[in-house]
């Protein structure tokens, strides 16, 4: 049935077109037609008409020659009639022949235009089947579309609705997030409430434990001077030990626990005595004995990799060696510092420091071991005693990752550069930001003196602070980003590295570049390498992009040695042992070496 409907419609077609073809061509050529006929007619006329006259001329003749003396003069007029009338009738079948020809040169042309007509007829017939044709393949085209179009609307109508399935989950969770964060804020606040009751509660307990053994020791005074005991030789050593200890301001770790406190003793509750390379005091204010610094009788120039290990479950930023010497520090990105026991030349875990909700970015030991500080990128600073691993204090405030964190030289207050362009100086004992300095540019490092601060930029430059004024003492500009800083022993020299790939020593007694050191293939691997100098300050260590060690001599200026046999990615820290036997370096993958010339 749809064959036959589709022949009757072409069918049709054709007839529509031959019609509209004769309707058009008809209009055209029907005068000429119809004034052809008419010559035509004329033309046949005429044959007539000459035919008749031969006859009647014949008829006259033979007339005339029947009587030829009757009609004489009558013939002559009419022969004259006849004669006008030939011409006349000759002039007529001229002008007809010309119009005939004019017509027939006229049916020519419109001959080749009829032709012309067919082949631009024909042309326009092929035109419309390619047409039709084109039409059809677009139709098809068009029902493609069309159903891909309803697909894809189900297909949107599916995502819109999944989209609003998962705003509604989003919403829900959004609010289920920020109850749980109102909940975390609480019970943070009851904590640190709780905590601080109960360091107040155990200073309270320490206090009269103190005063009680105060006047136990005045009761046994003055019975001992009332009446004399004897004394025997092993007390004698004992209290001899004890006055030792009182002269040097150590305690015999034998008899610590025994000792009377004097008043001085009781501190506030976070303090650390500025003494404190004998002596240092928790922050519940119970005195602890310290890991005294180890004295640098011989810097060693390491060559070997005597431990190579997995410090951290990722990137390690930081390390840093006890003062005296025993324990090393690493900091990484998984959140955690980790200390190792340097015990014969390897590196045995002792325990990890947690707390951090971010990566470690910088680690510290106070001057006596018993503290370790340390900066991350959840915009605060750290800070653990090292004997219990328990976290102390909490110091939050920057709104940028905190780069860098170090103790100042009395141990009780500490100074902290971060991403959001300030330094901040934090009082130990009150836990609390004393002040906030602005800096300009984003601080990568940080060393201090007594009453100076020295930070390193982003913007190329070294700022030196003064605490008390909290203004800029000195600025001195640099070829390239400051990544790390460091001071000699004896506080005159400072250490700079920079990513122009040059390590440089200032004096700080002139405020200028003393020296500086480089060296083919050494290359600063990012903005936070960190550099150091030896105990003595005779040497530079430091860590290129290459996973090449570099140690330079201060004194000749020259490349001492490199170290190529550790690492396999870029060293992000250096640390030099006090004790000068000893070097560590950790990079951008797990690895952490310790090094020396065994």
């Amino acid at each position: 049935m749809a064959g036959r409907g589709v022949g009757c419609l072409w069918k049709r077609h054709v007839v529509e077109q031959l019609k509209q073809r004769d309707r058009v061509q008809r209009q055209a050529f029907e005068e000429i037609i119809h004034q052809y006929n008419r010559l035509l007619e004329r033309s046949d006329l005429q044959v007539v008409f000459s035919e008749r006259l031969q006859t009647d001329k014949y008829e006259h003749q033979n007339r005339h020659d029947l009587s030829p003396g009757v009609d004489g003069g009558r013939s002559d007029s009419l022969q004259q009639e006849m004669a006008q009338m030939r011409i006349k009738h000759q002039e007529e079948l001229t002008e007809l022949h010309k119009k005939r020809g004019e017509l027939a040169q006229n049916v020519i042309e419109l001959n080749n235009q009829i032709q012309q007509k067919d082949k631009e007829i024909q042309s326009n017939e092929a035109k419309m089947q390619e047409y039709h044709q084109q039409i059809s393949r677009l139709e098809g085209e068009c029902r493609d579309l069309r159903n891909s179009l309803t697909d894809l609307e189900r297909a949107n109508q599916t995502l819109r609705d999944e989209y609003d399935a998962l705003q509604i989950t989003f919403s829900a969770l959004e609010e289920k997030l920020r109850k749980t964060t109102e909940d975390n804020l609480e019970l943070v606040t009851r904590w640190m409430a709780e905590k601080a009751q109960e360091a107040n509660r155990l200073n309270a307990e320490n206090e009269k434990d103190t005063r009680r053994r105060q006047a136990k020791l005045q009761k046994e005074l003055a019975d001992a001077a009332k009446e004399p005991l004897p004394i025997d030789q092993d007390d004698d050593i004992e209290v001899l030990s004890e006055e030792a200890a009182k002269g040097t301001g150590e305690t015999s770790p034998s008899r610590q626990p025994g000792r009377t406190p004097s008043l001085s003793d009781s501190v506030q509750p976070g303090f650390v005595p500025s003494d404190s390379r004998r002596r240092s005091v928790n922050s519940f204010g119970s005195p602890e004995a310290a890991e005294a610094p180890a004295a640098c009788a011989d810097v060693r120039v390491p060559s070997t990799a005597l431990h190579i290990f997995d410090a951290h479950d990722g990137e390690v930023n930081a390390v840093r060696f006890s003062p005296g010497s025993r324990l090393l520090a690493t900091g990484g990105m998984d959140r955690r510092v980790k200390l190792w026991e340097v015990v014969s030349g390897r590196c045995e875990p002792k325990g990890a420091l947690t707390g951090s909700n971010a990566g470690i970015t910088s680690i510290e030991f106070d001057s006596a071991g018993t503290y370790l500080l340390a900066a991350s990128n959840d915009f605060a600073s750290r800070i653990w005693t090292v004997d219990d691993f328990r976290l102390r204090h909490t110091l939050t405030g920057h709104s940028g990752k905190v780069l860098s964190a170090r103790f100042l030289l009395d141990n009780a207050r500490i100074v902290s550069g971060s991403y959001d362009r300030t330094l901040k100086l934090w009082d130990l004992r009150s836990k609390v930001c004393m002040k906030t300095v602005f800096a300009g540019s984003s601080c990568n490092d940080i060393v201090c003196t007594e009453q100076c601060v020295m930070s390193g930029h982003f913007d190329k430059k070294v700022r030196f602070w003064d605490i008390r004024a909290e203004s800029i003492v000195h600025e001195l500009e640099l070829l390239g980003r400051v990544t790390s800083l460091d001071l000699n022993h004896d506080r005159t020299e400072l250490l700079t590295c920079s990513r122009d790939d040059l390590v440089k020593i200032i004096d700080l007694r002139t405020n200028a570049v003393r020296q500086t050191f480089n060296a083919q293939g050494f290359k600063c691997g990012s903005d936070f390498t960190r550099v150091t100098f030896s105990p003595d300050g005779s040497y530079v260590a430091a860590g290129s992009a290459d996973g090449v060690l570099y140690i330079w001599n201060v004194l000749t200026g020259k490349l001492e040695k490199t170290l190529d046999k550790g690492h396999s990615s870029a060293i992000n820290s250096v640390s030099w042992s006090p004790s000068g036997a000893y070097v560590a370096s950790v990079e951008k993958g797990s690895k952490a070496v310790l090094w020396s010339d065994m």
